[in-house]
C-alpha cells in the first residue's frame, strides 16, 4: 500500500494547488500548464466519485479514500515523463487528508503518513473569494471562512511552503506566473522553497537578492572623483541682493504651490550615547572612581558630560526621578553621576540610547525641555506653508511613532492657533520591500538560530520609496537632528531662498523644454546649451557637438526631463558629512555629486588627495522639485544608481555578519537627478552627533 502511495524522484518543480472546493484551483493548474507548456495532473477524485454517483448515485465514503489517493499519485507519477520542467498538480493528498479529518473526524494513518512526507516546491493556497460554484460532487457552500483556515492552519503546522492567490482570475494567474518565475531564480541561488516563501512574503523582489548576492561576492567599485565641487567650479554663491530677490519668488508663488517639509526622524540615539554605554560597560564603581576612569582611558568625552550634566535639558527630569531612591541623600557627587548615567540609559527607565533622536529632549528653556520634533513643526509652519495650511511627513520606526503622535498631539493646537494656520502631520515607515540580506563572512545566507534567512533595513536611501509617494511640488528635506533653538527666522529665510532658486531654475527649465518641442533657432541652442553648462552645470557627452540638431534636441530633453534638487553646501569646518564632488560614473559621465568618505577608495593616493581637497559638505538641506514640465511626478526609483549602495560589518548575537545598505538618500538614490549646489551658512548646520552637542549653545537659552 505505503509503495502505491509512493512519489517518484524528479528534478522538476512541482507545484500544487490546495484549498477548498470551489476556489479555482483546476482553473489555475489549466492556464499555468498552457503558459509554461506543460501538463497538469487533474483531480482523480472527481473522475472516480462521478463514476461512483452515475453508478451508485453515491457520494464518497471513507473506504474511497485510499483507492483516490492512489490513483491520484499514480496519475502524478505518469505525468512527471511528459513534464517541461515544472508539473502543476489540482490536488495532493494533503488535501485528501484534510477532506478525510474534515468530513470523517479521522484520516486514514498510512494516508496520513503519505499526505505528510509528500514534497512539492510550492502549495498555491488558493482563497475564497470567488463565487461557490454547484455540482454533484460539491456540497458545502456555507461555512467556507471556517473551512478556509483549516486549510491554511494544515499548511502552517505541516511547514508546507505556500503562498495565498486571491483576486479575479487574472490576478490570481499573475500572481501565479510571477511566484513560479522567481521560485526558479531562488533555487539557482540556492534557495530552497522555505527561503523563497520567506522572502516572498517579506515582499522582497528576488531580482534584487539577487544583486544584493551579486554585491557580496563581487564588492561595489568606489567611486571614481574627478575633482572637488567648489565656489565657481559648482557650488553657487550668491549675493545678500541675489538671496533677497529668490526669497520673494518664493513668497510669490507659495499659495499656489503644494508644499510640504520632509523630515528622516526612524533613526535611534545609539550613537550619541554610545560612550556613556561603554562607560556603564567598563566602570568598576567598587574600585574605582569616575575621575580616576576618565584619567585611566581619557574619556574626554565623559569629562564633558559630566561638567556639563545641569545644562541638560534632561537634567531635571532625570533628577527628579532618582530622588525617589530611599539612598539619595547619602549619595556623593561620584555615586550621583554613575546613578544618573545608569537610569538615564537604563532600558526600564529612561532608555534615550533605544528611542528615536526626534523624541528625546534637545534643547532647554528656562528648565523646560523641548524636542527636535516641536522645532520642526515650527519650521514647517515658517516655510513648508501654502494657503495657510503646513505640512510635514516623518519616516519613523513603528516602535516610536506613538511618542511621535504624543509630542505632535501636544504642541499642534497651540501652535495652530499661535501661527493661526492648519498643521498637517503624516507619518510613514521604512518598507519591508527595501529590507536587504544578509550573509555570513563567507557570502552564504546569514540564518538564525531557526535557520530563517535574516534581513535587515536597507537604510535611509530605502527613504526613496516613501519620498516617492508625496504628491507636493517642492520637498523640503532636513535631517530631524539638524535644528536650532535660535536663528530660526534666518534659518526659514535660507530655506526660502533655496526654493526660490529651484522655482527660478526649474520655470527656466520648463520654458526651455516646451521650446524644445518646436523648431528651434541656432541662437536659442546656444542660449539653452548655455544655461545647462552655467546654471545646471551639464557635462555633455564627447560625442555631442558632433551631433545633427535633432539628436541635440533628444539629448537636452533628456538631460532637462529629471527631478531637481537645490543643495545646501557649508565651509568644511571638521564637522562629518557629505561632500560635493565631480564624479565620473561607469559610464564615462562626469556629474555633481554628493559623497560620503566611505565610497572612495581611500588607498588611492589620488582619490585621498581629491578628498583631502574639499573645501564644502553637506548638511542635508534640500529643496527638491518632483513634477516635470506638463506637471506629472517623476517616479523617484528610476533615478537611483543602484550601484552605489553599501557593504558594512555588523554583529548579531555573537556572530559576524555583511549587510548591504542601498545608496544613500540624498546620495546615489538621488545621483541622477538635476543637482545644484548652493553655499548656506554655517549656522544652518546644527548636528546632534553625540549627547554633548546638546551644550552648544544653539541648544541653550
Amino acid at each position: 500500500m505505503e509503495e502505491k502511495l509512493r512519489q517518484h524522484e524528479t528534478n522538476d518543480l512541482k507545484i500544487t494547488a490546495f484549498g477548498p472546493e470551489s476556489t479555482g484551483k483546476t482553473t489555475l493548474c489549466k492556464q499555468l500548464a498552457a503558459h509554461y507548456k506543460t501538463v497538469w495532473v487533474p483531480e482523480f477524485a472527481r473522475q472516480y466519485l462521478q463514476e461512483k454517483w452515475n453508478r451508485t448515485k453515491k457520494t464518497c465514503e471513507p473506504s474511497d479514500l485510499l483507492p483516490i489517493a492512489e490513483g491520484q499519485i499514480a496519475a502524478e507519477n505518469k505525468a512527471l515523463l511528459a513534464a517541461n520542467a515544472i508539473l502543476l498538480c489540482d490536488t495532493n493528498l494533503l488535501l485528501t487528508k484534510v477532506f478525510s479529518e474534515t468530513y470523517y473526524g479521522f484520516c486514514d494513518p498510512i494516508l496520513d503518513q503519505a499526505a505528510q512526507n509528500h514534497q512539492y516546491d510550492l502549495f498555491f493556497l488558493t482563497d475564497i473569494d470567488v463565487p461557490w460554484q454547484d455540482d454533484d460532487l460539491r456540497d458545502k457552500p456555507n461555512g467556507r471562512n471556517q473551512n478556509f483556515e483549516y486549510f491554511k492552519k494544515t499548511l502552517v503546522d505541516h511547514k508546507k511552503p505556500f503562498i495565498t492567490l486571491s483576486g479575479n482570475e487574472n490576478q490570481r494567474l499573475a500572481i501565479a506566473i510571477k511566484a513560479i518565475d522567481d521560485l526558479i531564480i531562488a533555487k539557482s541561488l540556492g534557495f530552497d522553497s522555505h527561503d523563497f516563501v520567506q522572502i516572498h512574503n517579506h515582499k522582497i523582489d528576488i531580482s534584487k537578492i539577487k544583486q544584493q548576492i551579486g554585491y557580496f561576492e563581487n564588492g561595489i567599485a568606489k567611486l571614481n572623483l574627478v575633482r572637488p565641487a567648489s565656489i565657481g567650479n559648482g557650488i553657487h554663491k550668491f549675493t545678500a541682493i541675489e538671496i533677497s530677490n529668490f526669497i520673494n519668488i518664493f513668497e510669490k508663488s507659495q499659495n499656489d504651490l503644494k508644499l510640504q517639509k520632509f523630515v528622516p526622524a526612524s533613526g535611534a540615539a545609539s550613537r550619541m550615547f554610545k560612550f556613556l554605554n561603554e562607560f556603564l560597560n567598563d566602570f568598576d564603581f567598587e574600585n574605582e572612581s569616575i575621575n580616576a576612569y576618565i584619567n585611566r582611558i581619557k574619556a574626554n568625552d565623559l569629562a564633558i558630560f559630566l561638567a556639563g550634566l545641569e545644562k541638560f535639558p534632561f537634567y531635571e527630569t532625570v533628577k527628579n526621578e532618582l530622588k525617589f531612591n530611599k539612598e539619595f541623600k547619602k549619595w556623593n557627587n561620584n555615586q550621583f553621576d554613575f546613578e544618573f548615567i545608569k537610569l538615564l540609559l537604563s532600558t526600564k527607565d529612561f532608555d534615550y540610547a533605544n528611542k528615536a533622536k526626534g523624541i528625546l529632549p534637545f534643547f532647554r528653556v528656562k528648565k523646560n525641555a523641548i524636542t527636535a520634533t516641536e522645532l520642526h513643526l515650527i519650521e514647517t509652519i515658517k516655510y513648508a506653508i501654502s494657503d495657510q495650511t503646513a505640512k510635514l511627513h516623518l519616516t519613523v520606526s513603528p516602535e516610536h511613532i506613538e511618542d511621535f503622535k504624543k509630542i505632535v498631539s501636544t504642541k499642534k493646537a497651540a501652535l495652530e492657533q499661535k501661527f493661526k494656520t492648519k498643521l498637517h502631520v503624516s507619518y510613514s515607515y521604512q518598507h519591508s520591500a527595501t529590507d536587504t540580506i544578509a550573509v555570513d563572512l563567507e557570502n552564504k545566507p546569514f540564518r538564525d538560530h531557526q535557520n530563517k534567512l535574516v534581513f535587515r533595513p536597507g537604510g535611509h536611501g530605502a527613504l526613496i520609496e516613501n519620498l516617492t509617494t508625496l504628491e507636493e511640488d517642492i520637498v523640503f528635506i532636513k535631517n530631524i537632528d539638524n535644528v536650532s533653538l535660535g536663528k530660526i527666522d534666518e534659518i526659514v529665510d535660507q530655506k526660502k531662498f533655496l526654493a526660490g532658486l529651484l522655482l527660478s531654475i526649474q520655470n527656466q527649465i520648463f520654458s526651455y523644454l516646451n521650446a524644445l518641442k518646436k523648431p528651434i533657432s541656432i541662437n536659442k541652442m546656444i542660449e539653452i546649451e548655455k544655461f545647462a553648462r552655467e546654471q545646471c552645470h551639464f557635462v555633455f557627452d564627447d560625442f555631442y557637438e558632433t551631433e545633427k540638431t535633432d539628436f541635440k534636441i533628444n539629448y537636452l530633453q533628456k538631460q532637462f526631463n529629471r527631478p531637481i534638487r537645490i543643495c545646501g553646501m557649508v565651509k568644511n569646518e571638521g564637522e562629518p558629512g557629505g561632500g560635493p564632488f565631480w564624479v565620473i560614473n561607469r559610464k564615462n559621465q562626469v556629474s555633481l555629486q554628493i559623497v560620503e568618505s566611505s565610497q572612495i577608495d581611500v588607498s588611492n593616493m589620488e582619490q585621498l588627495e581629491i578628498l583631502r581637497q574639499s573645501t564644502h559638505f553637506n548638511p542635508v538641506d534640500l529643496v527638491c522639485g518632483f513634477r516635470n514640465f506638463m506637471g506629472k511626478k517623476f517616479d523617484l526609483t528610476k533615478f537611483v544608481d543602484h550601484d552605489s549602495g553599501f557593504i558594512v560589518q555588523k554583529n548579531k548575537n555573537g556572530r559576524d555578519l555583511q549587510g548591504f545598505e542601498l545608496p544613500g538618500l540624498w546620495n546615489g538614490a538621488m545621483a541622477n537627478w538635476i543637482t545644484i549646489f548652493v553655499e548656506v551658512p554655517l549656522w544652518t548646520f546644527n548636528p546632534v552627533k553625540t549627547v554633548n552637542d546638546l551644550l552648544k549653545p544653539s541648544h541653550q537659552d
